[in-house]
């Protein structure tokens, strides 16, 4: 592993750089999907299904054909002569008993029966938008309505519909981890048990940007162009041409700028195979854009769990050991995601910061009739550190012990890392007993008893909660590597990564600058096209900065050993003899130096002589770092109107461990939205569905957002212990604002 360089200066490492992308966005010049327009282009629009459950007889589209502007009308059956399959879930779960995660396929276009509210029908093409949608009036659907379940619960009952004849009881999976016995015998032994049932409540993802997507099909090459907000377009490239059974290389797909995604973009929908085959079928570029309330109904949602928890004490506090017993919403099919963050990564995160010698999780993940469930930010990882945290303030009240003092008692020493928790993952670093001291002094948390008689002398009541978080980030992959030189004294690093609003341009400039010694200024970013990859891990799961500085790192040491290789023939010196320092190949005990660009331009010229390369530009395909745990202490205060029973967050205050922290600036933008998405979920955000499985917060007038008003002015600090696992120590932020913040508020 190279050894971090982290540079000197206003552009170096762990510098506050403002995001290089954000006068042109604020100008409104960037280019998000629906921005781009292509010549002859036409419009898709979808008729989805208006019931939760039902058998469909026939789809009558004859009316919808003739209306004025449509191009042409696709149902299953057309997908299904296209030779188009379904779409696609991965994931390599088992339950208990061994038998793999019951996979129901969930067809592009609804064949013989629907499961949830807004499920794609019938897909209408046509000149303009308005004479799609006034065609989809056209379309008869005659639907026998069947038994809805839209509670995990009613659907796990003994008497419920089954939604796939695949899935009996509606369950895809029957997950356990971890050791039963050991818990059992801790349990038994146990002084005090604390039990508690835990509702996660289900929430849109709501980004700014809403879906879009325009396919492009060209005749000649026999090959189709997407444009599209992604999270990787590497990854949606192979998942697309998996579900249209094409080679990858039959695909190119491009993103520009993404308004937000939060897990919801990063696989494909029903939309993007039919609005492919349509281009083919029409030789145009076809286009679709979701409205708010078809995002609502269609893309997929977050969270959605019930659980019951019990916590193991000794008599001094100490844990002894902890049981979950869940249920988790997918909807009416299952996403590439959804399985994955409630019951792999719900084990992973469960422990927290805390000694507990043993843990035994069991999910059941089950069927509904609503909109499928995938990953949300954080993805588990809030769920996990959300059951801890409620059960350590739970025990905390049962057993009379101050709520700093049981987490205190607890947690994991700093002399004690690397450690191995009960779930498996081991902790590299960490030195969380600081970092409580830390929080509870920026927060001022002996002052709260004053703070709470000034609230109750103006008639309000005054609350207090702490949250001790750690996430398990993503797990080791695979990333590419790449920088290519210019002419103009310019280095493009090629990323497979995906900036959706994190300012990637301007954190991995500061890592390439750092590490090659040249200004940060002449540093470009190549992201979001998949022609230019030749792998991509695409951004999630807080991956990206340590990923990307892995690759980046790797590449470097490419590029110097080809510079020195070319050095040591330009000034005519052994390649021993070569030193590479602050952009210049230099002769170890002389004057002579030639620059890492003037060898870039040179390398042409000279290739072939002395077998030299011919450029150095360098790709390559870089293993990533293990997983890394971000963690820190979460304090929250609010007031509650006792006449109305509104609840205002006052203060709150971020302690957090990333490590090496490349762009503070950056970092703490991540904390703050990912703290605004917790009190949402918290205190206001909550997907309602009637008996019939209709959806009633279908608009904004009924799915309360958080406002900026409504949001205190969040307090954060950093308290840095490098990661000993990637090469510059970082932990990663991307959903550390999540994990702490739903528990901290509730």
């Amino acid at each position: 592993m190279s050894a971090p360089v982290f540079g000197t200066g206003p552009y170096a490492v762990s510098q506050p750089v403002t995001r290089t992308e954000d006068p042109r966005l604020l100008r409104g010049d960037g280019e998000y999907t629906d921005d781009r327009n292509i010549q002859n282009q036409v419009f898709a629009f979808f008729v989805r299904s208006p019931i939760a459950h039902g058998k469909i007889n026939s789809v009558a589209v004859e009316s919808a054909k003739l209306s004025p502007g449509v191009l042409a009308v696709f149902t299953h059956d057309d997908v299904s002569e296209a030779g188009y399959g379904t779409l696609p879930n991965n994931l390599p779960l088992k339950s208990r008993d061994g038998s793999p995660l019951v996979k129901p396929p969930r067809p592009i276009l609804a064949e013989e029966r629907v499961r949830y509210v807004g499920e794609p029908v019938v897909a209408i093409v046509a000149e303009t938008i308005e004479q799609a949608k006034d065609a989809a009036e056209l379309v008869e659907l005659d639907i026998d309505s069947l038994p809805v379940n839209t509670s995990i619960i009613d659907s796990i009952a003994v008497d419920a519909f089954q939604l796939h004849e695949e899935a009996p009881g509606n369950v895809c999976i029957d997950f356990q981890m971890g050791e039963s016995v050991a818990v059992s015998q801790a349990f038994e032994s146990a002084d005090h048990i604390t039990k508690i049932r835990l509702v996660n409540n289900q929430v849109f993802v709501s980004a700014m940007e809403p879906r879009a997507f325009i396919g492009d099909y060209d005749k000649n090459k026999d090959r189709y162009v997407v444009y599209t907000g992604c999270q990787g377009v590497f990854g949606m490239r192979n998942l697309l041409a998996s579900i249209m059974n094409k080679e990858p290389e039959q695909l190119r797909v491009v993103t520009s700028e993404v308004g937000g995604s939060f897990g919801m973009k990063a696989m494909p929908y029903n939309e993007y195979p039919v609005i492919l085959l349509a281009s083919k079928k029409l030789g145009r570029p076809v286009k679709w854009t979701a409205d708010r309330t078809e995002s609502m109904l269609s893309d997929h949602m977050g969270r959605g769990s019930v659980y019951d928890a019990e916590l193991a004490l000794d008599k001094q506090g100490k844990f002894l050991a902890v049981k979950v017993s869940g249920l988790a919403n997918m909807g009416g099919y299952l996403t590439g995601t959804g399985p994955h963050a409630q019951t792999m990564n719900v084990f992973k995160n469960i422990t927290c910061m805390y000694q507990t010698p043993c843990i035994d999780v069991n999910m059941r993940c089950v069927f509904t009739n609503t909109t499928y469930v995938g990953a949300y930010r954080g993805a588990g990882r809030p769920e996990g550190n959300y059951i801890m945290e409620r059960l350590v303030d739970t025990a905390a009240r049962e057993i009379g012990m101050d709520q700093i003092e049981i987490r205190r008692k607890n947690l994991i020493p700093s002399d004690a890392m690397p450690y191995t928790a009960a779930s498996g993952q081991i902790y590299d670093s960490g030195d969380f007993e600081s970092i409580l001291d830390k929080a509870l002094l920026y927060s001022d948390w002996k002052g709260f008893l004053n703070r709470r008689q000034k609230s109750e002398e103006n008639g309000f009541i005054r609350g207090i909660g702490i949250c001790a978080y750690l996430e398990v980030s993503a797990p080791s992959g695979k990333e590419m590597g790449g920088l290519r030189f210019g002419e103009d004294g310019r280095v493009t690093i090629v990323s497979g990564t995906l900036d959706y609003g994190q300012g990637h341009r301007a954190a991995f400039a500061q890592i390439l600058s750092a590490r090659l010694g040249i200004p940060f200024e002449c540093i470009d970013l190549l992201q979001g096209d998949s022609d230019e990859l030749i792998i991509g891990g695409g951004t999630g799961g807080s991956r990206s900065v340590i990923a990307e500085a892995g690759a980046i790192y790797e590449t470097v040491d490419k590029v110097i050993d080809k510079g020195r290789a070319v050095a040591s023939h330009i000034l005519e010196a052994s390649i021993e003899d070569v030193e590479y320092f602050d952009g210049e190949f230099r002769i170890s005990g002389t004057d002579r130096s030639i620059g890492i660009f003037e060898i870039a331009n040179r390398t042409l010229e000279n290739a072939g002589a002395n077998q030299l390369p011919e450029t150095l530009d360098t790709e390559l395909v870089h293993t990533t770092a293990p997983s890394s745990f971000p963690n820190g202490v979460h304090v929250c205060e609010v007031e509650i109107d006792p006449d109305t029973g509104i609840v205002s967050t006052d203060r709150y205050t971020v302690v957090d461990d990333f490590g090496t922290i490349v762009n503070p600036l950056l970092a703490e933008g991540q904390v703050h939205g990912g703290v605004v998405q917790g009190i949402g979920q918290a205190l206001m955000e909550n997907i309602v569905y009637d008996k019939n499985g209709q959806l009633l917060t279908g608009s904004y007038m009924d799915y309360q957002l958080p406002r900026a008003v409504e949001i205190p002015n969040i307090l954060f600090n950093d308290f840095p212990v490098p990661a000993t696992t990637n090469v510059i120590g970082a932990k990663g932020a991307g959903e550390a604002g999540c994990s702490g913040a739903l528990s901290a508020v509730m």
